[in-house]
């Protein structure tokens, strides 16, 4: 592979990790970042533009997170590799990522040579998953629809997750109708979907949920 690149894509929602990325990634001499976005709705874009080789991508994001974000990747550029990066230890949200398409796992707490490994391996059309995550990938079968007592990203759409994202961060009706490009009443529809299928009407409970579930978290 002499003289090949590996063009890499950097998301997260926090510069000074960005940089610090940034700057171990590019002592490699056959790697570089070509852009880097703060959010998953920017990384979406700028991976569908782009077409990087890697997207490395941060799970706790706000807006769209990286599990949403690597879907929707997967469905516009499914050449592009993703690599979750998580500070999470809970084995439910690596499983999450890789049933939303991505190739390979590390968490934050690993060594820089497992980023290293994850993203030459994923280059190569290989996967790789950090030791703490490994048996949850061998784990990994298909799904089937909606399972019983399923997580969010079963019993909910992607759009419902979304709408269910931003409201747990904040946004207003209005303000969530805007930034997905719908109309305020497609918004109320999402709403009254999501309360009857989780069975909760509470805003402050379903935020709670949210953020069980890793759609977001409030502190990044």
């Amino acid at each position: 592979m002499a003289g090949i690149i590996i063009k890499i894509l950097l998301v997260d929602d926090h510069q000074i990790i960005r940089d610090g990325l940034r700057e171990l990634l590019e002592k490699q001499p056959d790697m570089k970042v070509i852009a880097e976005a703060d959010n998953g709705r920017a990384a979406v874009a700028l991976a569908g533009e782009l077409l990087p080789d890697v997207v490395i991508m941060d799970i706790a994001m706000r807006g769209m997170n990286g599990i949403e974000a690597t879907r929707q990747i997967m469905r516009t550029a499914p050449a592009v590799k993703v690599i979750g990066l998580s500070m999470y230890e809970d084995k439910r949200f690596a499983a999450e990522m890789l049933y939303a398409g991505a190739s390979a796992y590390v968490q934050k707490c690993c060594a820089w040579t497992d980023l290293e490994l994850a993203v030459r391996a994923v280059a190569a059309q290989e996967k790789y998953f950090c030791p703490a995550v490994a048996d949850a990938a061998a784990r990994k079968t298909p799904r089937c629809g909606p399972q019983p007592g399923g997580t969010v990203y079963s019993v909910l759409t992607t759009r419902e997750r979304e709408v269910l994202q931003l409201l747990a961060e904040g946004k207003s009706t209005r303000e969530m109708a805007a930034l997905l490009k719908v109309s305020v009443k497609t918004i109320e529809t999402h709403r009254q979907n999501i309360v009857r299928k989780l069975n909760i009407d509470s805003v402050a409970e379903l935020t709670k949920y949210a953020i069980r579930e890793g759609l977001t978290n409030l502190e990044s």
